[in-house]
C-alpha cells in the first residue's frame, strides 16, 4: 500500500513511525519523477530536498510555523505532502498548480516565490511580525542552489543578526555543491550534534548570562569564553561566515540522513535566536540521470522516466538563444573588446561556447544581477564592449543600476534580454512582459526587438558597434523561424523601421516576434479584400517618428502589436508620438497583455488567450473596415426630414 496516497496534510506525516519515512521519501521521489517527465519542470532541486521536506514537516507545525522556500523550485515534495498530491499531475499546466510556491494556491505556502534569494528577507519580516504579535511559532527559510551568491541574501542575514533585536529565525542552507562550501566530513557532523543538544544550549545560555552579569568585566569574559568554545568549530566549517552575522551555526550535516536531520531540527526548534543550519545534499538525489546531469535536470522539458532521455520534439530551427550564442562567438573572434557577462545562467543564455572560446572575456557573476550591471559599466569605462545577457524578468532586479550606473553617463553597455515576452509554464515570475516599459523611459537608452533570428544577429552587431550609450534588445524563448541566415551580418540604422507590405485600409505597426503574426494577418485580410500596410518597427526607442506619422496620416486605422504589457509599452510610445506631433484624426487599437500578471501555461495557448496573435489583428482590422464602410454608407444616404 502506498504511504504517499494516505498523506493529505503534514499531520499525517507526524503519525508515521520513523522507519516508514524513508519509504515515504522514495515514493515522493518517484511521484516527482513521473510527473516532471511529462510536464517538465525543476526536477533536480526538488529531488535533493525530499528528506529535508519530510523532516521539516515532521518536526514543525506548518502552516502555523511558516516555511519559505527560496525560489520555490525545490518545493515539489512540500506540495505533495500539503494536500496537493491529487492535483500534482497538473503541475505547470494552465489552471494547474504552479511550479513555484504561491500564497494564493495554498495556506502552506507562506510566501510567493520564483526569483532567488528572497527567503531570508521575507522570513525575517514574518519573524519580526510574529514577535510584535507575541506569536511564538517558528519561521524557517530554506535557501540553496546558489542563492547565497545574491546580495539580497546577505542584506537579510545582516539585519537578522543585529544583536539589538530579538529575531527568532531559522535559516537552512541546502548546499548541493553549487554554493558556499563542501562537506568537511564526519567531524563537523559530530560537532553539529554536540553543539545542538537542547540541554547544552540551555547551559551555555545560563552560563553566558552569569558571565555577563559580572561587574565591569562580565561582557569581555563572556565574549572570550564564547570565542574559545566556538573557535575550532568555526575554523573547520564554514560557520565563521555566519557566526560573523551573529547566527548560531550548525553543520554541515548530511541532508539525506533523515533520522539525524529530524534530531537536529528538533533541538534547533527550541532556540530563540537566529540560527543557520547547513546541510549538504545531492542535487537530483535518487534519480541517477539527474544526479549525473544536475544542470540539465535543474529545469528540463519532458523526458523518458526510465532512461532520462529528452522527449522534446526536435526542432528544425535553432532557438533564439542558440543563435545569439553562436553570433557572440562569431563576433568575438573579430572584436577583442567584446566581453560577456551573465548572472549564473551561462547555459540558459547560450554563452557556454563563448566561455569556452574566450574564457578570459567571460564573466559569470552568480545570482547577482545588480552587481553584474555595475560590473559591466566599469568595464565599459575602460573601452570594452560588455554584453550583459540576462533573462528579461531577472534584469528587472537591476533597474537602479541600469539607470544610475549605466544610463546616467551614457555608458556603452549592451543588454541582451533572453526570454522576452511570454515564456510559458514557469508563469508570472518568468514572463518577460515589462522590459519595453521599464527600459524605454530611461534617458540615453536604445531599445530594439528582432522579428526573426537574422535580425537578432544584426541587432547584436548594431548594439556592439553603437558607442553613444546603452542599448538593449530582447528576443523570445523557443525556436526561431528557421529562415536562412545571411552570410554577412549587417548592422541597422538606429531608429529606422521597415515597411514589409503596403495597403491602404489598415496600418499594422509591429515589434519583435509579433511581426510574424502581422504578416500572417495581412495574408488573411487580403483574402477579404482588406489591404494592410505592415511595418516592422524594430525600435521601441527611438521610434521611427517620421515614418509612423506619415503613414498614420495616410492610413488612419492603426493597430499596434507587442508581446509586452500595454501599460507604457510600444503601443503607448506610438500614441505619445502621434500626440506630440499633433496628429488627432485616427483610430488606434493596441494589442498587448493587459494590466495583470499572466498565469502559467503553454506559450501559444497564452498568446491566443491574450490575443497576441494574427487572429486578434484580423478581428481588429475587420472592425475598422466595418466602421469605415458604415460611415461611408451613412454619408451617401439622403437625409429624411420629418414633419
Amino acid at each position: 500500500m502506498s504511504i504517499l496516497k494516505e498523506i493529505n496534510s503534514p499531520s499525517d506525516i507526524k503519525q508515521l513511525p520513523r522507519k516508514e519515512l524513508l519509504r515515504l521519501a522514495k515514493e515522493i521521489r518517484q511521484r516527482i519523477v513521473d510527473v516532471v517527465a511529462v510536464s517538465g519542470g525543476h526536477l533536480a532541486s526538488s529531488l535533493g530536498a525530499v528528506e529535508l521536506t519530510i523532516a521539516m514537516h515532521y518536526v514543525f507545525d506548518c502552516p502555523k510555523d511558516k516555511f519559505i522556500w527560496d525560489v520555490g523550485h525545490q518545493a515539489y515534495a512540500h506540495k505533495l505532502v500539503t494536500g496537493r498530491q491529487q492535483r500534482f499531475d497538473t503541475l505547470r499546466k494552465y489552471d494547474g498548480i504552479s511550479g513555484f510556491t504561491r500564497m494564493s494556491e495554498s495556506a502552506y505556502d507562506a510566501f510567493s516565490t520564483g526569483h532567488s534569494s528572497t527567503s531570508i528577507s521575507a522570513g525575517l519580516g514574518i519573524a519580526c511580525a510574529k514577535h510584535i504579535k507575541h506569536d511564538p511559532s517558528k519561521v524557517v527559510a530554506v535557501i540553496g542552489d546558489g542563492s547565497l551568491t545574491a546580495g539580497l541574501a546577505y542584506e537579510g542575514l545582516n539585519q537578522a543578526g543585529d544583536t539589538h533585536k530579538d529575531k527568532d529565525l531559522i535559516v537552512i542552507l541546502n548546499d548541493n555543491d553549487m554554493s558556499i562550501a563542501r562537506n568537511v566530513g564526519a567531524l563537523s557532523s559530530f560537532l553539529s550534534r554536540t553543539f545542538s543538544a537542547k540541554r547544552l544550549q540551555e547551559l551555555r545560555r545560563e552560563f553566558g548570562d552569569f558571565l555577563k552579569s559580572l561587574p565591569r568585566i562580565g561582557d569581555d569574559v563572556y565574549q572570550f569564553a564564547k570565542r574559545s568554545e566556538e573557535s575550532f568549530k568555526t575554523f573547520v566549517t564554514p560557520g565563521m561566515l555566519f557566526e560573523a552575522f551573529n547566527f548560531e551555526y550548525f553543520g554541515p550535516i548530511n541532508g539525506h540522513r533523515l533520522n539525524h536531520l529530524i534530531n537536529i531540527l528538533t533541538n534547533i526548534k527550541y532556540l530563540r535566536e537566529p540560527v543557520l543550519l547547513h546541510i549538504t545534499t545531492t542535487k537530483g538525489k535518487g534519480y541517477p540521470p539527474a544526479e549525473k546531469n544536475p544542470v540539465y535536470f535543474h529545469g528540463c522539458g519532458s523526458f523518458d522516466a526510465e532512461t532520462g532521455k529528452c522527449l522534446d520534439i526536435k526542432k528544425t530551427a535553432p532557438s533564439y538563444t542558440q543563435v545569439f550564442g553562436r553570433t557572440m562567438v562569431d563576433l568575438g573572434h573579430n572584436n577583442e573588446k567584446i566581453v560577456a557577462v551573465t548572472a549564473a545562467m551561462p547555459e540558459g543564455t547560450g554563452l557556454v561556447e563563448f566561455a569556452r572560446s574566450f574564457p578570459e572575456r567571460f564573466f559569470d557573476v552568480g545570482i547577482a544581477e545588480q552587481h553584474g550591471v555595475t560590473f559591466a559599466a566599469g568595464m565599459a569605462t575602460e573601452g570594452l564592449r560588455p554584453v550583459v545577457a540576462i533573462y528579461s524578468t531577472f534584469l528587472q532586479r537591476a533597474y537602479d543600476q541600469i539607470l544610475h550606473d549605466v544610463c546616467l553617463e551614457s555608458l556603452p553597455v549592451v543588454f541582451a534580454l533572453d526570454r522576452g515576452g511570454i515564456v510559458g509554464e514557469d508563469g508570472p515570475t518568468h514572463h518577460g512582459l515589462f522590459d519595453f516599459s521599464y527600459l524605454r523611459h530611461l534617458p540615453n537608452m536604445v531599445v530594439m526587438a528582432p522579428m526573426d533570428e537574422d535580425e537578432l544577429r544584426r541587432m547584436l552587431l548594431t548594439a556592439i558597434k553603437y558607442e553613444q550609450g546603452p542599448i538593449a534588445f530582447r528576443y523570445p524563448r523557443g525556436a526561431a523561424t528557421g529562415m536562412p541566415l545571411e552570410k554577412e551580418i549587417k548592422s541597422l540604422e538606429i531608429g529606422k523601421a521597415k515597411v514589409l507590405t503596403q495597403g491602404r485600409d489598415v496600418l499594422i505597426l509591429a515589434i519583435g516576434r509579433p511581426v510574424q503574426d502581422a504578416l500572417a494577418a495581412q495574408k488573411i485580410l487580403q483574402q477579404d479584400q482588406i489591404e494592410a500596410t505592415v511595418v516592422n518597427c524594430r525600435f521601441v526607442k527611438p521610434l521611427d517618428n517620421e515614418l509612423i506619422c506619415k503613414l498614420a496620416q495616410e492610413i488612419p486605422h492603426i493597430i499596434t502589436i507587442e508581446e509586452n504589457t500595454r501599460q507604457g509599452g510600444f503601443g503607448s510610445a506610438v500614441l505619445e508620438t502621434l500626440a506630440d506631433e499633433g496628429i488627432t484624426t485616427y483610430q488606434l487599437k493596441r494589442i498587448g497583455t493587459p494590466d495583470q500578471f499572466v498565469e502559467h501555461g503553454p506559450q501559444q495557448f497564452l498568446r491566443e488567450k491574450y490575443g497576441i496573435d494574427a487572429a486578434q489583428i484580423v478581428a481588429a482590422a475587420k472592425a475598422f473596415h466595418r466602421s469605415a464602410v458604415t460611415t461611408i454608407t451613412s454619408r451617401s444616404q439622403p437625409h429624411s426630414v420629418s414633419a
